[in-house]
């Protein structure tokens, strides 16, 4: 297992990124917390996580990266209010509204430039493959090749490893994963389009509530509906 002198977690407020943000506590000796806003509907929400997620690990370096061009360019149901955001299909193969077009890239980008000032050694990243079949910047691939672009245009020294501990697992091993090591899962948010409750129809709300349903665990969110899977 790696251990590394620093690290930058990008750090959405969502589950995923929670459970990464606990993997890379337990694997660095200092941690630097990356998040950002791009005109997302639940921005608020998800900056309110991001910051008691920082508080719960003791994370006093944070960095709030703006990038609000992503809802000028619009085309996802996540920064333009005239595309509705769809019930959830977890059968579906097309890629959803709510893809945020080479958004990851975007973030990875500003996380790798952070931690090549601070000399830290690794991104950390919540990347999970369940999700690429909608995604293709959550695909393992996809991860391999941002890694290649790392290797070719940084610094030989420290190199920059990218991160991705939960990539490969399922929603309900994330939830166990993240249970084995204390992750603060009441401080998280999913939904997509609801900030006061989750809306428990949504795609991210339905992997979310199966997820902690298959791994028999209470999940500590309020939501409108639960019935996203019924």
């Amino acid at each position: 297992m790696a251990r590394y002198r620093a690290s930058v977690t990008c750090v959405s407020g969502g589950m995923d990124s929670a459970v990464t943000a606990s993997e890379a506590a337990r694997d660095s000796d200092a941690l630097y917390f990356l998040h950002v806003n791009y005109g997302q509907r639940t921005e608020a929400r998800e900056l309110d996580c991001f910051q008691r997620l920082c508080d719960h690990y003791g994370v006093r370096e944070r960095l709030v990266a703006e990038l609000p061009h992503l809802a000028r360019i619009g085309g996802s149901s996540l920064v333009d209010a005239r595309i509705p955001v769809e019930p959830a299909d977890l059968s579906r193969r097309r890629i959803p509204s709510s893809y945020v077009p080479f958004r990851n890239a975007q973030i990875l980008a500003a996380a790798v430039s952070w931690a090549e000032a601070l000399g830290a050694e690794a991104v950390y990243f919540g990347a999970v493959a369940e999700d690429g079949s909608g995604y293709p910047d959550c695909r393992p691939e996809f991860i391999r090749a941002f890694q290649e672009l790392v290797r070719t245009g940084t610094r030989p020294e420290p190199r920059v490893a990218v991160v991705t501990p939960v990539i490969h697992l399922r929603k309900s091993a994330i939830v166990r994963r993240g249970l084995e090591l204390g992750t603060p899962f009441q401080f998280t948010w999913s939904c997509y389009s609801d900030s006061d409750a989750a809306c428990g129809r949504c795609d991210s709300c339905a992997l979310r509530l199966r997820g902690f349903r298959e791994a028999g665990a209470a999940d500590p969110i309020p939501y409108k509906n639960d019935g996203a899977l019924l």
